[in-house]
């Protein structure tokens, strides 16, 4: 992966949680954490890593969705760079699964004792 490509990766990131937490009016979408970014080497498409505490993953995504032509609108303003990519956001499972592996370990540790 390049290096500009990374540096866009960081960028998105951190642009795009700003946007939904300073400007989206959606109250919802407050509540969304971007984790990361992954911008394609022809920078078409970006995906956009999602989590959400306290609500339902599949109706963030429809609203995310719903508000990503005004994110991708404001990432141009914010963004320099000639064509912004189109945005795709996907629920990040890591830390879901990170949670589930942990809590099997304890669960294996307490049978040990």
């Amino acid at each position: 992966m390049s290096v500009k490509i990374e540096r866009l990766n960081s960028e998105f990131q951190e642009v795009i949680s700003e946007i939904l937490y300073k400007e989206v009016k959606n109250p919802d979408l407050k509540f969304v954490t971007i984790t990361g970014c992954e911008i394609t080497n022809d920078l078409s498409f970006c995906k956009v890593y999602f989590t959400v505490l306290g609500k339902d993953k599949d109706e963030t995504l429809k609203e995310l969705k719903s508000a990503a032509g005004f994110i991708r609108g404001e990432i141009s303003k914010r963004v320099e760079i000639r064509h912004t990519p189109e945005l795709r956001f996907v629920f990040d499972e890591s830390i879901e699964y990170g949670e589930k592996i942990e809590k099997i370990i304890n669960e294996i540790n307490k049978e040990e004792k």
